[in-house]
């Protein structure tokens, strides 16, 4: 281990350790409980492991739900569940619930868009979308630029960031070597990719982890229930303003000196089996059934389950594609899920934390759009430094307890309430692209050699903040949830 990642293990764990032994007094919090204070202590260990890196994220969600497990369940270190008379702990969560992380809907929703994306690239149904999708687009450098800018996000809505910028830089690889030297054309092709991975995200709940981390949340704290639909709905329009803003900026940094561009994408080789129309038939029915909850009101959720029995049934989906199932995203997911459980009320099986927090601090009397600013701002800057999926998932259930705090404020219900404050916060932790290491799309990107550090800051701290501006009138009072 590096000895900057040692350190940042040392003093996560110290930190833990010495917030746990301080007196409940110390805080300055009224009616602040042990189970309370050891919540807080996990939230900062959280937030020091995901932000040093000392180990992976997905690791330290593992650990989080573990410690969870430990010393704040009813099932965990029995001298640790009794108070100095040896009664338990008021708060008490159960193991059941903490557990219960690793299933939430969600996390099956995740699951299902998964399944979908193996299958689509196992037999070939992404290569035969971007034939299909980048013809229209011609031979036209600026118009076969916005191609793959839409492309890209298309396939980020229904499939893993990382993989649409893996595929389609393997399709870019061989034009980019043929571009002459100093046509600036190239670096904004190669800028397409996480550019439209990372906005592409955000049009669906299964696009990106921080969208299901806002969603579930909202579902857990206020039972709000936002369908696949009703996101899709409101936030694809937002991805079509943001991709074609990307492409002016792009074309503007970025001017190409070729007058003709000529992509020739490899046709699908793979043999079409009735497997291959299987696939292709129950992704357009999934997606049928998604875009019409609100009619045949099945959960998204519940959708997302369907393509993994019918590929298993059907033996598409072999115990070699179940390898391919990314769970280290799924188990990082989990962890914010149990802090966010943590942070409910004691009826809702928390610990009651958040609502000790509100009560202790007069968010009601604070300024909605400065909090909604400061919160956004935060989540965009900490994500461009660690995974965007740890930052919601550190920083939603946090906002939730804040967003309670703000109901008393008559002015909070005017910029979307709860609901346009978490989500407001989960899209800007997407927006964050701007150095190699905030996504790994950017890193992608970088490996080509065509881009420089300082032209991925300059491109995205143009898209950040106009992404940012617009997000903020967009869910507020443009197209509110």
């Amino acid at each position: 281990m590096k000895t900057g990642k040692l350190i940042g293990l040392i003093i996560s764990i110290l930190a833990f350790f010495v917030i746990c032994a301080l007196p409940t007094s110390v805080f300055g919090i009224d009616g602040l409980t042990v189970l309370q204070q050891r919540t807080i202590a996990i939230f900062v260990f959280a937030a020091l492991m995901w932000i040093t890196e000392a180990i992976p994220s997905w690791t330290t969600s593992i650990i989080v739900i573990v410690i969870s497990l430990l010393i704040l369940s009813n099932k965990g270190l029995g001298f640790l569940m009794m108070d100095a008379e040896g009664n338990p702990l008021v708060g008490t969560m159960t193991y059941v619930k903490i557990m219960s992380s690793f299933s939430d809907p969600v996390v099956m929703l995740f699951l299902g868009g998964f399944s979908l994306a193996i299958m689509a690239q196992k037999y070939g149904l992404d290569v035969t979308l971007a034939r299909v999708l980048l013809k229209p687009f011609g031979t036209n450098p600026k118009m076969v630029l916005l191609g793959f800018l839409s492309v890209i996000a298309i396939f980020s809505m229904f499939m893993s960031n990382t993989a649409t910028a893996a595929m389609m830089l393997a399709f870019l690889a061989p034009i980019l070597a043929t571009f002459p030297e100093g046509d600036k054309g190239k670096m904004a092709l190669a800028l397409s990719i996480p550019i439209a991975a990372n906005i592409g995200g955000i049009g669906t709940t299964i696009g990106t982890p921080p969208n299901g981390t806002a969603v579930s949340n909202l579902e857990t704290a206020f039972d709000i229930t936002i369908s696949f639909g009703d996101w899709a709905i409101r936030m694809i329009p937002f991805v079509v303003i943001m991709i074609l803003f990307a492409w002016v900026v792009l074309l503007l940094l970025f001017p190409f000196s070729e007058k003709k561009l000529v992509v020739n994408i490899p046709e699908n080789t793979k043999p079409k089996t009735w497997r291959t129309y299987l696939v292709w038939a129950t992704f357009a029915v999934v997606i049928l059934l998604w875009a019409t909850e609100s009619i045949t009101k099945i959960s998204s959720n519940i959708v997302a389950l369907i393509p993994l029995a019918v590929f298993v049934c059907t033996g598409t989906f072999t115990k070699e594609d179940i390898k391919q199932i990314d769970w280290s995203v799924l188990w990082l997911v989990a962890g914010g899920f149990a802090l966010g459980y943590a942070m409910l009320d004691i009826e809702k099986g928390g610990t009651g934390l958040g609502k000790v927090l509100v009560d202790a601090i007069p968010f009601g009397e604070m300024s909605i759009v400065l909090v909604l600013v400061i919160a956004a701002l935060v989540c965009y800057t900490l994500s461009n430094f660690i995974s965007n999926s740890a930052t919601a998932a550190l920083l939603v259930p946090i906002l939730c307890a804040v967003s309670k705090g703000l109901a008393s404020n008559p002015t909070f219900e005017m910029f979307g309430g709860e609901k346009a404050m978490v989500i407001f916060v989960a899209v800007s932790a997407s927006l964050a692209m701007l150095m190699p290491i905030s996504t790994p799309p950017n890193a992608l990107a970088f490996s080509t050699g065509l881009v420089k550090t300082k032209d991925m800051i300059k491109v995205g701290s143009i898209i950040g903040a106009f992404g940012l501006v617009l997000a903020f009138f967009w869910i507020t009072k443009i197209f509110p949830f």
